[in-house]
């Protein structure tokens, strides 16, 4: 999935990110409440995590100016209010699901883990296309009798592809999917990572599936040779 996450202390921001990370998730990690309004305008995520008292912006204020623009991702708050009457004044604003500091790396984890099944984009523990799958809890892709590690961002690739297969995705929509918002990736980054990916796929007979679109970008498809089991 692709987090945001907006904590103002550091101390707390890094660690959550890290974790986030291994997991395999693509996260936008910030701190403060105005740059975080900014990234909800501009980019697409699967799940919001929001720490409540927040620089400029509060986490609640957050929270309801981005359900009010319509958007539908989960919103999990990290806070130390810790009242009833906080509690339910985060989930009218909108939230989801509502964790108390200090936080529980296992918990927190679980937590994404189940809201991330209620975001529109969620179909299940494994994505699959054919009979290549692709488990989204060991980061590793199946076929048939064989299967091969990923590392974190080739994983986030093929999660991300097989999200939107048949597509055509430009390197602009992959570097803004994979990478974090202050982080300008080399020109030849994506290329570069295809091709990892595509050299992991070959360990599985399923390079072409990854294909180049000239002047364009990449596609994930089941080759014409391929049939659906």
């Amino acid at each position: 999935m692709k987090i945001l996450l907006v904590e103002d202390d550091l101390a707390q921001l890094k660690p959550l990110q890290q974790a986030l990370i291994k997991s395999g998730h693509g996260v936008d990690a910030v701190l403060d409440g105005d740059v975080a309004q900014g990234l909800m305008g501009d980019r697409t995520y699967d799940l919001l995590v929001l720490d409540w008292m927040l620089p400029y912006i509060s986490g609640l204020e957050l929270c309801q100016r981005y359900r009010q623009s319509g958007k539908t991702a989960p919103v999990l708050f990290l806070t130390a209010k810790d009242t009833i009457l906080d509690k339910v004044a985060g989930l009218n604003a909108g939230a989801d699901d509502y964790l108390v500091k200090p936080v529980n790396l296992m918990e927190f984890l679980a937590r994404v883990r189940a809201l991330g099944r209620r975001s529109p984009l969620w179909l299940g523990d494994q994505l699959s296309l054919g009979d290549l799958i692709l488990d989204l809890s060991t980061l590793q892709l199946h076929r048939q009798h064989a299967s091969v590690q990923l590392s974190g961002r080739e994983f986030q690739l093929m999660e991300y592809l097989l999200r939107h297969p048949h597509q055509v995705l430009t390197r602009d929509q992959i570097e803004q999917a994979l990478w974090e918002w202050d982080m300008q990736p080399e020109s030849k980054a994506v290329a570069i990572l295809v091709h990892r990916l595509r050299q992991r796929l070959q360990t599985l007979g399923a390079e072409d599936w990854l294909q180049t679109v000239y002047g364009m970008g990449y596609r994930w498809t089941l080759p014409e040779t391929e049939t659906q089991p």
